[in-house]
């Protein structure tokens, strides 16, 4: 299985980036505009259409406050197994360090996963910095 962690500092507070994460209905907007164009939900799951136009079914697994942690799969399409998560946790300062893994199937699938996670972490630096009143 194909296993991928990307971690990001971004110059906003943990408080206001968990707000963002945790907001699974508002990726389009709040969190990644651009990269993802469309989020729709239903039912425990949210329908996330990507700025190359790839669409995905994401059974939200879990969202805690506590942990600043969100947990997704990826139901149907190519994969036989995606699991992945956001957390966010206390950087430098007044700054959050943001990790995201995902684990997945086929692990001829990790290369391209991996570049759209870094794709989607540049853009939610960006955004979340901005909204905080560093970018």
């Amino acid at each position: 299985m194909a296993s991928i962690r990307r971690d990001v500092l971004v110059a906003a507070p943990p408080e206001a980036v968990w707000e963002a994460i945790r907001d699974v209905g508002a990726i389009h907007t709040r969190l990644a505009p651009g990269f993802v164009v469309d989020t729709r939900l239903e039912e425990g799951t949210r329908i996330v259409t990507f700025g190359n136009g790839l669409v995905a079914r994401e059974l939200i697994v879990d969202i805690d406050d506590t942990a600043r942690r969100l947990v997704w799969a990826v139901v149907g399409g190519r994969m036989s197994h995606h699991n992945a998560s956001l957390q966010v946790s206390s950087g430098d300062g007044d700054s959050s360090q943001v990790t995201w893994i995902a684990d997945l199937l086929p692990n001829e699938l990790a290369g391209y996963v991996a570049g759209l996670i870094e794709q989607g972490m540049a853009v939610m630096k960006k955004t979340l910095e901005s909204q905080n009143g560093h970018g």
